[in-house]
């Protein structure tokens, strides 16, 4: 019976196992690569949705605050034709904001317009925008309909007041939709995208209010989960399936002032496309390399082969003198194969590193530029490994809310980067400031001690007091002091002994500072903000 011999099922399987392993390694260096392309698709869409969706949001107030200012101004205009003609004119011309302004009294008839129309002023407005502005008496946003010469359109409106409290009628403006000469459009701009990219707006009965294809604006988007998920006021990114079909990867956010929302989206296709393309190459260059592989493979096999083929040999004459001698000529190579094998499986561990690396996370808060919740994790888990000891902070802004009802979020943002620079100039340059979100920020202090902690918390309170922050006047804090491990016997439980201190602050009267298990330090006389 004929046996194969051991050099070509060394060979055999040396090939099969070199062509499996390069399969596998391909195949999940595809699945690593297609995953890493998908996320930062939907995350580009949702920063991309956001930016816009802020844009319009400001754009809006920004409409609906020129129109306040005039209807402030118009109680003492109305009447006077040519006073009331510049107003309109002045609102049209001033920012290009609108495509169309209209002053109408309580009667709702026109009392001036911009630009001019035969046979409009003193005409009762029937449009669905005029109507709905008189029956509201307050600041409104249309829904898009049609107006008096055909231009799908959305209706901004001010109520005017007397001095008395009488309502004295309405100031208007109308913005096109879905063409050239419209702000909105100019605002978001053209996209030109040859791929079956989309950027829309809806409104939040579902209609489109922009579309980089005109023939769309005006009609409805309906059974898509994105619209859905930002008409409910998320922001966010997702996978879905539109209702033509075409699988896409879709970023939206809301914009608050008005109940719109912007969704951005691409089709998975598209977005891998270039993969399969990156993919292709790699394989077309990786094939040349095959050749001298093999030729190694093969001669590998004999070198493999020969020390046991030459003691078969030896053995079929075992009873030959020169047997002793041959078996001593033989040399083995099979540890210096196993040396060779650990190495290639070394490499091959190393590569599968390095693919895990292709993707590093931003660790750093956009609007103060401290570490955000992910560096501050980071950063637990190295003191942790290293067993180094340290103290937390839990900060929060007292009233925060107040100061954005009463200055605005503008105001609001600028008080939180002035906090962050409070909070840097009393840290040292081992010392890590991180904002959790909103008005809560965290301060870990390495190798510092609960008492050293307290003392920065208290002398940060007393700093913020007494400097003058973009509000006018000082900002008063809360916050909560703890340390690991002497406090909890986890970092984490750390922080949440941190936030248990800080409530316990702001329920003692804010302006203070507590520590993990002791009572308040801070001025019971300090002015609470």
């Amino acid at each position: 019976m004929h046996r194969v011999d051991l050099r070509r099922l060394i060979l055999l399987l040396t090939i099969a196992a070199t062509l499996l392993t390069f399969a596998i390694s391909f195949h999940a260096s595809y699945q690593t690569l297609r995953s890493q392309l998908m996320s930062q698709t939907l995350e580009a869409n949702r920063a991309y949705a956001a930016k816009l969706a802020h844009s319009t949001d400001n754009f809006l107030k920004a409409a609906q605050q020129q129109l306040a200012y005039s209807a402030a101004l118009l109680p003492e205009m109305l009447g006077q034709a040519e006073r009331l003609d510049a107003e309109v004119t002045r609102l049209k011309e001033q920012t290009g904001t609108f495509n169309g302004v209209f002053i109408v009294c309580a009667k709702g008839r026109v009392q001036a317009v911009a630009p001019w129309r035969p046979g409009l002023v003193d005409s009762v407005l029937q449009t669905e925008g005029a109507q709905r502005a008189l029956a509201a008496r307050a600041p409104l946003i249309s829904t898009p309909y049609v107006g008096l010469r055909g231009h799908l359109l959305v209706f901004l409106s001010q109520p005017i007041f007397a001095p008395d409290g009488r309502y004295l009628g309405y100031v208007g403006g109308a913005i096109h939709l879905g063409e050239s000469d419209g702000s909105l459009q100019a605002l978001l701009g053209n996209h030109y995208y040859q791929d079956g990219s989309q950027l829309y707006v809806v409104d939040g009965n579902r209609h489109l209010l922009h579309h980089q294809d005109p023939s769309r604006t005006g009609g409805v988007a309906a059974g898509n989960a994105a619209v859905e998920a930002v008409l409910r006021g998320e922001e966010g990114s997702r996978r879905l399936r539109e209702a033509s079909g075409i699988d896409m990867l879709a970023g939206y956010a809301p914009v608050p002032s008005s109940g719109w929302g912007v969704v951005a989206q691409r089709p998975t296709a598209a977005t891998l496309t270039a993969l399969d393309g990156l993919m292709l190459d790699i394989l077309l260059n990786a094939l040349p390399f095959f050749i001298p592989v093999l030729a190694a493979i093969w001669w590998l096999s004999q070198l493999i082969a020969r020390p046991l083929r030459q003691l078969a040999v030896t053995a079929r004459h075992w009873e030959h003198a020169a047997a002793r001698t041959e078996i001593r000529q033989v040399r083995s190579w099979y540890f210096e194969a196993e040396q060779l094998r650990l190495a290639m499986l070394g490499g091959l561990s190393l590569l599968h590193r390095k693919l895990g690396r292709l993707n590093q996370e931003n660790v750093t808060d956009p609007l103060t530029g401290l570490a955000n919740r992910r560096g501050l994790q980071l950063a637990l888990e190295r003191w942790q490994e290293q067993n180094r000891p340290f103290a937390a902070i839990a900060v929060d802004i007292d009233h925060f809310k107040q100061v954005n009802d009463t200055y605005g979020h503008d105001v609001g943002d600028r008080v939180l980067q002035h906090v962050s620079r409070l909070m840097r100039s009393v840290s040292r340059s081992g010392d890590l400031v991180c904002r959790g979100g909103g008005e809560e920020f965290t301060l870990l202090l390495p190798e510092a001690g609960l008492e050293a902690a307290a003392q920065v918390a208290e002398r940060l309170r007393v700093l913020s007091g007494q400097t003058k922050s973009p509000t006018g006047g000082g900002v008063t804090l809360s916050a909560g002091v703890a340390h690991w491990p002497s406090c909890a016997a986890s970092p984490s439980a750390v922080l949440k002994l941190a936030d248990e201190a800080l409530y316990r602050a702001k329920r003692s009267g804010r302006n203070r500072i507590a520590l993990a298990g002791q009572l308040e330090v801070g001025s019971e006389d300090a002015p609470v903000s």
